[in-house]
């Protein structure tokens, strides 16, 4: 090809520069005093200060995108020396625009066009091609948009394109907070008779007992007061929830109910149903309450014992009690495991093979394997979970402060400590809503509250602003399309994320939920994010896929109560080994990340990966996947993956409760090498911990590295190791 000299760039002189852009902007002052062509009175600038990306710098460190919309007439973007290049400058939230104005240094466009876009991936042209000239040019736009960008495709100079200022001209986009909590928001009051509440709760249970895997979202909400005579049976994506400050606020005499009846007395598919908030006086001394994961027990004050097993004691695979204060005994009788933490109870009946008390009053001393009880006296970090709630008549949300070295409930000897947020500084999303609806809500300020339902979003919910409240109603339930990240959050403080349900879509989605992007490095100690009750599905409802279900990059983050689950069953065509597919459920990079109670369960290769140093994980339950059709298949080199990894560069961590447990039912044969892999060094521990085959149906070889005989024989006998190293 022609080789073309390219003459010695001129001046950088900053003197000189800051002079031409003194005398420009002297010239732009006396124009628009006369007024410029399209300007409108009322129009705002909407670009200064925002974040602004090019397609490439002269010089990065010098002339980079930010300068171009930093207001200051005497520093600049300049390009490479090619074409074509833009400039791009992210509005924040959906905007209605209405003119564009360049400073264009003396290497500008020969030919350009401002175009904009919704989501800043497809780009539509706002003018047509222009002519650039140097110095100040104004175009006027008619476009509603997030993104606008000045795309030149050719250059007026043998340099690149170089501009002072690129100023964005509009009106902000306003999302209303506040509104309706959605008609599957069922709220009943003290005045209402029992034979009516009872009626309207039969009728969503009739629908919802064994509804496994239908779209029918639902909350139960109970104005503070007394009610008197009701059994609420709770099935599938039902919250029942009290709407009082505290528990004592609403009194039910009476029961709310969980048994397996439509399961044949087997408790171990009893999903996603929670309740909250009551104070509960049960008919026969006794309330029932038999479920497996991802149905949380939390703020409930129950006067006499808390049953947790079916009728007729019946397989029962949970599950998860905070803040909680049970006078009686809590009667663990079948659940194979359990985490209860921060709460008061009586006494504590029976346990299988694990079940963890942290920072439980009334707890029963350790004594793992047998009983397997582990009991830790105070948890280290925790906030309890922002909970609805009225004041006034009007809707709110409260947030419960952070503690430390905390034991017993929140609640017993007054108020919650924390502050309350009203429902005005919520954006309450609906069903059909968009994403970029949603995120032009969170670009505003607002909180997010999702009422309940599906939402199906074809870009990621961004959650950038430090101590933004993200709450789901009633199991509301994400769907990613196209293989987006359905959510992503800043490296921010403070960011509360809770009673949500993502839905891997058809396509792959690299992860679903991710907690600062990669490198995060800012220390969260003081106020860190949280995920509370958010739970992750790859296939039962859909064919989804999704290589990590949650990444956690940012520092100090608090995970309370996850389950991540590839589905073992679910509607036909919905699972298979290369039908719903998905590597890891949790990925921790960040340091100092501490989870209590991780439910991850079935993914294809290590279900749980920790890399960052200062880990801890407060128990864990975990059943390795059914479906490997061979070893061969399943990995080369090996037998299998562990539930468990901790990075081998990792001189910091400790875990405690947790189980692995095998059930390859496809192919009986295989074998898996561990339950757990961890370095060898002083610094990483591991306490109780065990493995068991489930009727021995596939072998788990080792609990801990090469530690611990094998999982194996119909007895279904756990093997335990009580510390490592």
């Amino acid at each position: 090809m022609d080789i073309v000299a390219v003459p010695p760039r001129r001046s950088r002189n900053p003197r000189h520069r800051a002079a031409a852009g003194a005398l420009v902007a002297a010239v732009v002052a006396a124009i628009g005093a006369l007024g410029v062509p399209g300007a409108e009175a009322a129009e705002t600038l909407l670009s200064q200060g925002a974040p602004a990306v090019a397609s490439s710098s002269e010089n990065p460190g010098v002339y980079a995108a930010p300068a171009a919309v930093d207001g200051d007439t005497g520093t600049r973007w300049s390009s490479a020396f090619a074409d074509p290049q833009w400039l791009q400058v992210d509005l924040g939230a959906s905007s209605t625009v209405t003119r564009v104005e360049l400073n264009w240094e003396a290497a500008y466009a020969r030919s350009f066009t401002i175009q904009t876009s919704v989501d800043g991936s497809t780009w539509t042209d706002a003018t047509p091609a222009t002519a650039g000239v140097v110095g100040v040019q104004s175009l006027a736009v008619s476009a509603t948009a997030r993104y606008v960008r000045m795309y030149g495709t050719e250059r007026a100079t043998v340099y690149g394109y170089s501009l002072w200022e690129f100023k964005v001209f509009g009106a902000a986009g306003t999302v209303p907070g506040g509104g309706s909590l959605g008609a599957n928001v069922i709220v009943f009051d003290p005045s209402m008779s029992t034979a009516s509440i009872q009626s309207q709760a039969d009728t969503i249970f009739r629908q919802q007992e064994s509804n496994q895997f239908g779209p029918q979202r639902y909350v139960l909400a109970f104005k503070p007061g007394t009610y008197n005579g009701l059994n609420i049976q709770v099935g599938f994506y039902t919250s029942v929830l009290g709407l009082g400050q505290n528990p004592q606020d609403t009194r039910i005499n009476g029961d709310i109910t969980v048994d397996a009846g439509w399961f044949q007395g087997n408790a171990t598919q009893n999903f996603w149903r929670s309740v909250e908030n009551l104070s509960l006086y049960p008919v026969s001394g006794a309330d029932r309450w038999a479920v497996a994961q991802a149905a949380p027990f939390r703020r409930m004050d129950i006067h006499g014992d808390l049953n947790l097993a079916p009728a007729g004691y019946g397989w029962a695979s949970g599950g998860f009690i905070a803040d909680s204060r049970i006078s009686g005994a809590e009667q663990q009788y079948s659940q194979q495991q359990w985490l209860t933490r921060n709460s008061i109870i009586g006494s504590s009946l029976n346990a299988v093979w694990n079940q963890a008390f942290i920072g439980v009053k009334g707890a029963p001393a350790s004594s793992f394997p047998n009983p397997p009880y582990t009991t830790i006296g105070t948890t280290p970090v925790i906030r309890e979970k922002p909970y609805l709630y009225q004041a006034g008549g009007a809707y709110q949300v409260f947030v419960p402060a952070l503690q430390t070295n905390a034991s017993g409930v929140t609640w017993a000897n007054g108020n919650t400590p924390g502050t309350s947020v009203p429902l005005t500084q919520f954006y309450v999303a609906k069903p059909g809503d968009s994403a970029a609806t949603i995120n032009d809500a969170l670009a505003q300020g607002l909180n997010l509250i999702f009422q309940p339902g599906i939402y199906h979003i074809n870009q990621t919910i961004t959650v950038t602003r430090a101590n933004t409240l993200v709450m789901g109603l009633g199991y509301a339930t994400i769907i990613p399309d196209g293989g987006v990240t359905a959510m992503q959050v800043a490296d921010v403080d403070g960011v509360k994320i809770s009673g949500l349900l993502f839905d891997a879509g058809t396509t792959t989605s690299a992860n679903l939920l991710v907690i600062g992007p990669n490198g995060s490095s800012a220390d969260h100690a003081a106020n860190p994010t949280i995920v509370q009750d958010v739970f992750f599905r790859i296939g039962g409802a859909i064919a989804g896929r999704a290589t990590n279900s949650l990444l956690v990059n940012s520092n100090n983050t608090l995970i309370d109560h996850i389950w991540a689950w590839r589905a073992d069953h679910g509607t036909a065509g919905t699972v298979g080994w290369t039908v719903n597919t998905a590597d890891t459920g949790l990925i921790v990079n960040g340091q100092n990340v501490t989870a209590y109670g991780l439910f991850v369960e079935h993914y294809q290769k290590y279900e749980v990966r920790w890399n960052g140093n200062g880990g801890r994980t407060y128990f864990l339950q975990n059943e390795q996947p059914y479906d490997p059709p061979s070893n061969a298949s399943w990995r080369s080199g090996a037998n299998g993956y562990a539930a468990y990894q901790v990075a081998d560069g990792v001189t910091s961590h400790e875990a405690w409760a947790m189980g692995s447990y095998c059930y390859f039912n496809v192919n009986p044969q295989v074998h898996s090498d561990r339950g757990f892999e961890v370095p060898v060094t002083s610094g990483v521990k591991l306490h109780n911990v065990f493995t068991v085959s489930l009727g021995g149906v596939g072998v788990i070889d080792h609990v801990v590295n090469n530690t611990g005989g094998p999982a194996q024989g119909s007895a279904t006998v756990p093997v335990t190791v009580v510390a490592f190293p």
